[in-house]
């Protein structure tokens, strides 16, 4: 069942006008970063380190939110439409399949996205900043932090989606809770934050590893929200219908 509910979410991006902005919003986001980078090398070391908190500054803040709620409000954009919550009730399939399956195609979504964050950082780094070398493997890890942390923007993301017809409102809450994010990490609380998860992942803006020392609590936190989200998303999902 989940496997069909897969395939379909799958076939709805072919073709799908968020392939522009899957390659053109981290294009921006790395130009914000370089170009900050390269305006205040007096204050920053000339480093691979150094240009990875510019470039996730943006990043984690304003694009990868934004990425993550346009990708759920795209899908979920079908079952809002018309009389097709009533097709979703009665289809031989658990209710919370459909989440997982979309939950999975935004997971998949989002790692390519993190690919392609990196290949443009390192050509960033390589064209525009002239560092030598090649990133260090420490940044490998933070990319991978950066996607753990990120699933529970995911699964916030998709359950506001689907429940708010629109599909601009959950973009303005990502960014919103971007910032809450940025001011949550800044007071050392930002565990308790879904959005500043990924912040912390992807360690960003900070020279220091934010992290270290303190992994379990990390995955406690991610997983917790997880948890709490998704248990949210199939009670709503098996104990009445979503209001759209």
């Amino acid at each position: 069942m989940l496997l069909r509910c897969l395939r379909a979410e799958n076939r709805k991006l072919h073709a799908s006008p968020i392939w522009i902005l899957f390659f053109l919003l981290p294009v921006i986001s790395a130009a914000y970063g370089t170009v900050n980078y390269l305006g205040n090398l007096g204050i920053l070391s000339a480093s691979w380190y150094a240009l990875w908190t510019q470039h996730t500054l943006f990043y984690s803040l304003f694009f990868f939110p934004t990425l993550v709620a346009i990708y759920a409000s795209y899908l979920w954009r079908l079952e809002h439409l018309g009389h097709n919550w009533n097709l979703i009730m009665a289809a031989p399939v658990p209710p919370f399949a459909l989440f997982l399956a979309k939950f999975f195609v935004v997971v998949n979504l989002v790692l390519l996205t993190q690919c392609w964050i990196f290949l443009l950082y390192c050509l960033c780094g390589k064209v525009f900043a002239t560092l030598p070398g090649w990133p260090p493997i420490t940044l490998f890890v933070f990319l991978l932090r950066g996607a753990l942390g990120g699933l529970s923007v995911i699964a916030l993301q998709l359950l506001l989606s689907m429940l708010i017809r629109s599909f601009a409102v959950p973009i303005f809450i990502a960014l919103f809770g971007g910032i809450i994010g940025m001011l949550a990490a800044s007071q050392d609380v930002g565990l308790f934050w879904p959005y500043a998860l990924m912040q912390y992942g992807m360690n960003s803006n900070k020279s220091e590893d934010m992290l270290s020392g303190n992994l379990f609590p990390f995955f406690a936190a991610y997983l917790l929200w997880l948890t709490v989200l998704f248990c949210t998303a199939n009670l709503l999902l098996t104990r009445r219908d979503v209001k759209s």
